[in-house]
């Protein structure tokens, strides 16, 4: 996972009182603190930072005495030392502490950054939350669990460099992970998901399949996709075009840069600022962007000339390429870069199309998933975010309820995300559950009335008068490549028939008999003209063996095995294994093409 980035909200104020109940947060908080406890205990003079609780679990940042660093030893030191201060049921004990008396005990404790937090603090934080567990002083809101021996089910997982404050012109610091449960059997599960994540990753497998790289001369978080993963790639754009069409979009293409102009317009240079590249000066200092988002330029196609009730919905649709600056420490693979293509739409429709575009959209995405085999998920409503949006309360309720009503009038439950919306507007967002249960964002539905307004947007109603369009905003892969990427996660390397690069793979027993190899490349040029994607594996000095392990290892799908007796004996039965199932039989090589062309042409997912 790529690494958080976090601020002192945790630490600044007085503590908080604990629930009825304790929480995996509160746990995992109180699992932060101990292991800062043991980092102090092992190494004399470390200074520690923030260790708030995560999705996944806890860190907390160091910095040791001069230029030491963890090594993996240490970590099953400290985990060590942890679990004998858990045996020890050492109580959290709580303190209410004003902010001068807090300060001095961290100057005398020798502990900068805590000193940093407070002097950071607004000037109405009059008092702080201090924690004590044993000889371990902590500042810290709070709450915690009564005592250490709640922490039982602990483990530390890995060690990373950050930057303070997640700022790359700061010191680096040492951020340890670690993850706590309830039960011993929940880290158990926990850490046989880690291990499956681990053979699935995309990086790890991207590389095995030679379907893309990262090369250094490039940039960070700006991949290239090799042959192979190309082709992947064009057949999801393909798929997704085709279905698009079908549905009445009208396909555009925007430049990759702007002049600053429009993003001041949009209202991403106030709010989105921080997520786009810095400006290049071109034409006599006028500055230019690298553009972070397409919707104004969607904006700009729609604005080109007058428009009329009659044109709407217009549904406008791009695979736009987009730049975002995203932090070194929170670049990851595909799924987090900072060149993306989106698969963008932006519907321009009448107040009264609204709900029906939105049901649309919903059925649209949610199949679209289907038939990449992604079939369990969940909808997120996300609403307006506190302090960084445009528009009345008004508009932001009437858009929120355009979303809700939708989803409600399709049966569709939301689970509500608090300020998780964009400046300009709520969205519903679609969380998708892969293989080994974890949940993925991906497709997005965006209700807009912000845009419009700022950009004049407008259409001659049918008795003459002008009205102000609703803008829709939409992706449904969300980026290609955060898309392949889940997908690669998801299905291991093994992509469906349809989507692999490769879909059979012919290996000759005698490559060395004429017969042989002319019966294979027949065979190959069969299975060509009926669309499908075969090569012959003919790789001289390799054993059959060895070339058929190369196959399952390069994950295609199937392979079939022509020998001289298979030759001699003319019913041009062959031998067909499925790498995925594990299985092989002996099939007529014609019920062959027909089976795997019937097998792409369902998107079956194997």
């Amino acid at each position: 996972m790529p690494d958080e980035i976090v601020d002192d909200a945790a630490e600044a104020g007085p503590p908080i009182d604990a629930p009825a109940e304790l929480t995996l947060d509160i746990l995992r908080h109180s699992a932060a603190h101990l292991m800062a406890a043991a980092v102090v205990e092992l190494f004399p003079g470390a200074q520690y930072d923030v260790g708030p609780a995560t999705d996944e679990g806890f860190f907390y940042n160091f910095r040791l005495r001069g230029s030491a660093h963890f090594s993996e030893e240490d970590l099953a030191g400290i985990e060590a030392r942890m679990k004998e201060l858990a045996k020890r049921r050492i109580p959290f004990e709580r303190e209410v502490m004003a902010r001068g008396p807090a300060r001095q005990l961290f100057t005398d404790l020798d502990q900068e950054f805590k000193v940093r937090i407070i002097d950071g603090m607004p000037d109405d934080v009059d008092t702080v939350g201090v924690y004590r567990t044993g000889d371990f002083v902590d500042l810290c809101r709070g709450p915690h669990v009564p005592h250490t021996g709640h922490l039982r089910a602990v483990r530390l997982l890995r060690v990373a460099g950050v930057y303070w404050r997640g700022d790359e012109r700061n010191e680096q610091l040492q951020r340890v992970y670690g993850t706590a449960f309830f039960e011993r059997e929940q880290l158990d599960a926990f850490i046989a998901q880690r291990e499956e994540a681990r053979r699935r990753d995309h990086r790890r497998l991207g590389a095995e399949l030679d379907l893309f790289s990262f090369p250094e001369e490039i940039g960070s978080g700006l991949p290239v996709f090799h042959p192979k993963g190309g082709l992947v790639r064009k057949l999801m754009e393909d798929y997704s075009r085709r279905r698009h069409e079908e549905a009445g979009y009208e396909f555009v293409n925007t430049p990759h840069i702007t002049k600053e102009d429009l993003f001041q317009t949009s209202g991403h240079l106030q709010w989105f600022a921080e997520g786009m590249f810095p400006p290049m000066e071109l034409d006599d200092g006028v500055k230019y962007y690298l553009k972070p988002m397409n919707c104004p330029f969607h904006i700009l196609i729609y604005r080109s000339r007058p428009r009329s009730y009659r044109e709407l919905p217009l549904r406008l649709f791009e695979f736009g390429t987009v730049y975002r600056y995203e932090k070194s420490g929170v670049v990851h693979g595909l799924t987090r870069v900072r060149g993306l293509t989106m698969d963008d739409s932006h519907i321009f429709c009448t107040k009264a199309q609204m709900g029906e575009e939105i049901r649309t959209l919903l059925t649209f995405v949610l199949d679209l998933l289907r038939e990449f085999g992604l079939s369990e998920f969940f909808l997120e409503l996300q609403t307006r975010p506190e302090g960084k949006a445009v528009g009345t309360d008004e508009e932001w309720e009437e858009a929120t309820d355009a979303l809700r009503s939708a989803a409600s009038n399709m049966g569709l439950e939301l689970a509500l995300d608090e300020g998780g919306g964009t400046f300009y507007g709520p969205k519903i967002s679609v969380q998708v559950k892969d293989a080994i249960g974890r949940y993925w964002q991906m497709s997005t539905i965006q209700v807009d009335f912000q845009f419009p307004q700022r950009f004049g947007l407008g259409y001659i109603e049918a008795d003459g008068g002008e009205a102000r369009p609703v803008m829709i905003h939409r992706a449904l892969f969300g980026s290609i490549e955060r898309f392949f990427g889940i997908l690669l996660e998801h299905y291991a390397g093994h992509f469906p028939v349809w989507l692999a690069p490769v879909q059979c793979e012919i290996v000759p027993v005698q490559d060395d008999a004429p017969e042989v190899i002319e019966h294979v490349t027949a065979l190959r040029d069969t299975m060509r003209a009926a669309g499908l994607r075969a090569e012959v594996n003919d790789k001289p000095g390799e054993r059959m063996q060895a070339r058929i392990r190369d196959a399952e290892l390069r994950k295609v799908p199937y392979v079939v095995v022509v020998g001289r007796r298979d030759v001699e004996r003319g019913d041009g039965v062959v031998n067909v294994r499925s790498t995925r199932a594990g299985t092989q039989e002996n099939l007529p090589a014609g019920d062959l093409v027909t089976r795997l062309v019937a097998e792409a042409a369902s998107r079956g997912q194997g």
